[in-house]
């Protein structure tokens, strides 16, 4: 399939721009109800559970039709993976109770790397049938890093226990006991989403409807071109906004 550069697809743009707009929001709240202690739990209620959830889906899966476009998806893979390693470093020596082991962009990044090593086989399946199985194998490996196998707390069968033995196999989905990262994205099961973003893009352009993703909304194309810098940039100005709000100017929240 032939690979079209000549511009952008503005409302994939303007979608990561969305989902940026959501994942900003999202940490400006954590870091006032979890690490400013208004709400120790707040993480873990339903809602925002699911609104987490989606941010990541989101750009996951955008990620995944991206690389349709990515000239350079090798050398792209490895900056994701380098961004994520930065924010390991950051915060393991700035705040350690919050720091980052396999976040959300070396996800990305390998995810990146491993599925342009993959493309030429990729190209050769039905995208109808790789988008399928993409979404299948996610569903049945999704509790993986909770050591079984089923469909979203179905469980099949227990995953062997050995496989968690290794401190450095978080990575792969067996996250070994007492591990903890405050952004978690294993390559078992996320790496299946970004597999299905690829393969949904083949099937639009097998049905030929590309041109419905040119126009976008602009104030969120831009942000969605832009994102990794916004997405490095983000936290540090929250948690200086956090700081001057609750710690020099000393307000508080009316929160029960």
């Amino acid at each position: 399939m032939k690979k079209d550069f000549s511009h952008r697809y503005g409302l994939i743009d303007t979608l990561r721009g969305f989902w940026l707009l959501n994942m900003i929001a999202f940490h400006l709240c954590y870091d006032i109800f979890v690490i400013y202690g208004y709400d120790s739990m707040w993480y873990a209620h339903t809602g925002v559970v699911i609104w987490e959830r989606c941010i990541c889906t989101g750009f996951i899966l955008l990620s995944g039709i991206s690389l349709h476009f990515s000239r350079h998806p090798f050398r792209r893979g490895i900056i994701i993976n380098l961004a994520g390693f930065l924010i390991t470093a950051v915060t393991f020596f700035a705040m350690p109770s919050q720091v980052v082991w396999f976040g959300v962009l070396n996800l990305i990044g390998t995810a990146m790397l491993i599925a342009a090593a993959l493309r030429r086989l990729f190209d050769r399946i039905n995208p109808y049938l790789g988008a399928a199985l993409s979404l299948l194998l996610f569903a049945v490996v999704y509790g993986v890093p909770h050591r079984y196998i089923g469909f979203f707390g179905w469980k099949i069968c227990a995953v062997p226990d050995f496989l968690y033995q290794f401190k450095y196999a978080a990575f792969l989905g067996f996250p070994s006991e007492g591990f903890y990262s405050s952004d978690y994205f294993p390559l078992i099961p996320w790496i299946f989403i970004f597999f299905l973003g690829y393969f949904l893009w083949s099937v639009a352009a097998r049905l030929h409807r590309e041109e419905l993703f040119r126009k976008g909304f602009a104030p969120l194309s831009f942000l969605g071109r832009h994102s990794l810098l916004i997405y490095l940039l983000h936290q540090p100005v929250l948690m200086g906004a956090c700081v001057l709000f609750f710690d020099i100017l000393k307000l508080s929240l009316p929160i029960n």
